[in-house]
């Protein structure tokens, strides 16, 4: 029964329409860091959707990107109808992202229970994944938001946390408690009392909910969002949809879901995700985390490359015409992207952003 119900009611919700600048440069506009394709088994988005197998048809998972990404992403998972790829006018912040799927979901089906999911994290452990979203939409049914935390390895001071409060109930073997607090990204010194305190989960940025629920808690916390939502979901079904979309969209103020509904929301619940082998792939470095290196320590993507006596480095050619060499390195990144060449040390990964804003400055888009 349950499970004819899960077949039914609950759709996937993939979120595809960020540009991931860590990974510069190969990570660009028009291929984003979900289009990256890092593993043997495929690109990030490809994985994201992989991972659903057996829990979603694909009739029931949804993505939402931008126009100029959608083609991209469609010839890479023709599985999916192309009615289902929602298209953001223009970045708005992921509480419209979110509205959006809503709205459409709720047309198809008013029971309709969503997960909203990252088109650009790698999971390794999918079946303890598929077990926190079966678990998720029971609870979800009971009326409960619910986030999955993943336990802290280290003391980040690059995600938000979630503080646990008191136990909730088990499903599917799992737990489930209610949520304390929200917190921001801590300084390090914070960071590390939350990984003391043992009560603290990274915020992984995947949520599970009915749509009616979520789309009754923008109209509480945020009614002028709302209002727009609800203008769009009148237009959903009729010839006017794309019409009232670029009307709406460009009015809407930019807010995250985190911000804007989950900190102040009533009844939201976190499973912790252990064992989930979760990574964000946020820089070059992270990617030690999530691919094995060869027997000098190093990762080497792709290229025709000769190393002499380099070590623990990360090295990529878009080209295998051209030869890359490197002689007596240790710790370092090069990426060549053929337009672009980066080199730099694996402590500084995560300047490389830096770089993306300075190009936008210069208005060098053709490096973006």
């Amino acid at each position: 029964m349950l499970q004819t119900q899960m077949n039914e009611n609950f759709y996937a919700v993939i979120m595809a329409g960020g540009g991931g600048t860590r990974l510069w440069p190969l990570s660009r506009i028009q291929k984003p860091k979900q289009m990256l394709k890092l593993t043997d088994e495929g690109t990030l988005f490809q994985l994201a959707v992989s991972r659903l197998t057996g829990l979603f048809d694909p009739d029931h998972i949804l993505v939402v990107t931008v126009a100029e990404q959608a083609s991209a992403l469609q010839q890479q998972t023709p599985q999916i109808p192309v009615e289902n790829y929602l298209i953001e006018p223009m970045p708005k912040g992921t509480a419209s992202v979110v509205g959006m799927a809503a709205v459409a979901i709720q047309s198809r089906n008013p029971e309709g229970v969503m997960a909203v999911l990252t088109a650009d994290h790698f999971i390794a452990n999918v079946k303890k994944f598929q077990q926190c979203l079966k678990a998720a939409y029971q609870q979800a049914n009971e009326g409960y938001l619910l986030t999955l935390g993943i336990k802290p390895t280290f003391p980040a001071t690059g995600y938000g946390y979630v503080q646990r409060g008191k136990f909730l109930n088990e499903v599917e073997n799992l737990p489930i408690f209610l949520v304390e607090e929200f917190k921001e990204k801590p300084d390090l010194e914070k960071a590390e009392e939350f990984i003391h305190r043992g009560d603290h989960d990274w915020n992984s940025g995947m949520f599970i909910w009915r749509v009616d629920k979520i789309l009754d808690e923008f109209m509480r916390l945020m009614p002028e969002l709302a209002a727009q939502l609800r203008k769009i979901s009148d237009a959903w079904n009729t010839p006017s949809r794309s019409e009232v979309v670029g009307e709406e969209w460009p009015k809407i103020q930019p807010q995250t879901i985190d911000y804007g509904i989950m900190e102040k929301a009533r009844s939201v619940a976190v499973i912790p995700a252990t064992d989930l082998e979760w990574n964000d792939v946020g820089s070059w470095e992270s990617l030690y985390d999530v691919l094995p290196a060869d027997e000098n320590g190093n990762i080497v993507l792709q290229g025709n490359f000769i190393n002499v006596d380099t070590q623990q480095s990360v090295i990529y050619s878009d080209s295998n015409e051209r030869l890359l060499v490197t002689i007596g390195l240790k710790d370092i990144i090069v990426i060549d992207s053929g337009d672009a060449l980066l080199v730099c040390n694996r402590k500084d990964a995560q300047k490389v952003r830096s770089v993306v804003k300075i190009l936008k400055d210069r208005g060098e888009t053709r490096y973006l």
